[in-house]
């Protein structure tokens, strides 16, 4: 929150000053724990999202339970349907964030995980395993919609860029977690593993804060003054942060539709609904949730689960330095960088696919899907290859690379900039259609990906994703604004006026102060 008042804002020189006197005193140390404690659930979702990548291989191969073996429709839905509860679970989150708060909205998120990831464990029919990954996809939805707002609504502007991007490192971490496990553990036993964190996140959220923002919203200022002393610190002045809050909360008017013509709520509404439809369009979705079979289809030189570990721990790195550069370097250099290297990836893929789509003669075992299958295969496909060795590390290293592009701008930058620019009176509902456009993006693309890749290789979704990355550079330098060091009323005041930032708390607003 803002943490100078109105007439200091006017001096240039106690600008520079003031803001250090006050941040000095704050102890981050419990925000620090409340943003871990959340970020629990993003752990649980980047886990269960890519659940399917080394459990697939196991149920689509011929010595799989018969009861539970999966043909190439079925494959597609076990791949799929997680994006259709993820998307039922942003349609959930748009009511509960407003009707019982962040907070508990998080909480609620691990009952359908729980039972999701119990289901699948102890599968004995393939509905059961599809309904199981529907019902994590449901509390990855509602996770990935209250989460970012909660961080973003207990975080001073100071730390913000780098909390708003946890969220996606966890969920990165969280997938690595699954990548590294898929070779060694069984996979009702990843299952079960996955309930874990969901219920440690429950049980250490009963001990931390509601949303300053939303108690003072629920005219609950005692409460509001409470929770923003546990986060900042006991020798923290919370005055001047809550008449901030407050005061952007005054300035909020009930929305109505027509409102919603009004630029302050449909810019940034539309420019988050647009970051997170072309988000998903780059194709990242579809390539993490199907990775192990798009390696053993692409005459890699390593064992395809193997693959999955190496570009996990990239996904990983990348988050963590661009969480580092988010609030030095900003958002939009991010995302130039961002769109500039998945495009370049996703050009070498398109390229390496569609010379690989046509071998000369018979093509080498992991070609098939049946390599995805057969441990000895995978294995024994880098002695054989020999020459191929050096070409199979194209797409691995093409892959990575996208990745890395994709988590140094475009996943995380996404997530933070709608918790960011969102006005706090839509804030709830809107993220949650954020959500449901992203998720159903996602659901589409995966389930046409998977059919794509049978009929045409994988060289017509590479080309797809490589327009898409375009459209995500050309969409950054026209529609994004810059928000690094900018307050979250500094923000909503930009959309307010259709002007910059700087005049967000210049003389007018000291003017309206001085009249009250």
């Amino acid at each position: 929150g803002e943490q100078t008042d109105p007439e200091a804002d006017c001096d240039t020189p106690l600008l520079n000053k003031r803001p250090t006197s006050t941040e000095s005193k704050i102890q981050n140390s419990k925000l620090f724990l409340a943003v871990f404690t959340a970020v629990l659930g993003n752990f649980s979702f980047g886990y269960s999202l890519v659940y399917s990548s080394p459990v697939l291989p196991r149920l689509t191969a011929p010595d799989a339970d018969p009861r539970l073996r999966m043909g190439p429709e079925q494959a597609a839905w076990f791949g799929s349907i997680y994006m259709l509860g993820a998307a039922a679970g942003g349609l959930g989150a748009m009511l509960l964030n407003d009707m019982i708060g962040r907070k508990l909205s998080i909480m609620t998120s691990a009952v359908p995980s729980a039972i999701g990831y119990m289901l699948m464990g102890g599968a004995v029919d393939i509905w059961m395993l599809l309904l199981g990954r529907f019902l994590t996809g449901v509390a990855g939805g509602m996770t990935a919609a209250s989460i970012p707002v909660y961080i973003s609504e207990i975080s001073h502007k100071a730390v913000r860029g780098a909390l708003g991007s946890c969220p996606q490192i966890t969920a990165v971490f969280g997938a690595l977690v699954l990548y590294a496990m898929g070779p060694v553990v069984p996979w009702r036993w990843l299952a079960v593993a996955g309930e874990v964190p969901a219920l440690l996140m429950v049980a250490l959220l009963v001990f931390m804060p509601s949303s300053p923002r939303r108690l003072l919203a629920l005219g609950r200022e005692q409460q509001a003054e409470g929770a923003l002393r546990w986060l900042r610190g006991d020798h923290y002045d919370t005055r001047t942060e809550l008449s901030a809050i407050q005061e952007s909360i005054d300035k909020q008017e009930k929305v109505t539709w027509s409102r919603l013509a009004t630029p302050i709520y449909y810019k940034p509404i539309l420019i988050s609904v647009v970051m997170r439809f072309l988000q998903q369009m780059t194709g990242i979705t579809p390539m993490l949730v199907y990775l192990e079979t798009i390696f053993s289809k692409s005459n890699m030189s390593l064992p395809p689960g193997y693959d999955a570990i190496i570009v996990g721990a990239v996904r990983l790195l990348s988050v963590v330095v661009a969480a580092s550069l988010m609030d030095r370097a900003g958002r939009k250099a991010l995302l130039y960088t961002s769109s500039l290297l998945m495009f370049l990836s996703a050009l070498t893929l398109t390229m390496n696919s569609h010379t690989a789509a046509r071998p000369p003669g018979p093509g080498p075992p992991n070609l098939t899907m049946s390599s995805d299958l057969s441990p000895h295969n995978a294995f024994g496909n880098p002695l054989d290859a020999g020459p191929q060795t050096a070409a199979g590390l194209i797409p691995l290293i093409s892959t990575m690379m996208f990745i890395f592009g994709y988590a140094m701008g475009w996943g995380p930058i996404t997530w933070l900039l709608m918790s960011e620019v969102l006005p706090l009176v839509t804030r709830g509902v809107a993220s949650g259609l954020c959500v449901t456009v992203s998720w159903l993006t996602a659901f589409v693309l995966t389930h046409a990906f998977s059919h794509l890749v049978d009929r045409y290789g994988l060289y017509v979704p590479y080309l797809g994703f490589t327009v898409v990355c375009v459209l995500c550079l050309l969409f950054t330098a026209v529609c994004i604004p810059e928000t690094r060091g900018r307050s979250l009323e500094e923000i909503e005041n930009y959309f307010r006026t259709g002007r910059t930032f700087t005049i967000s708390r210049s003389a007018s607003v000291v003017e309206s102060d001085r009249g009250r």
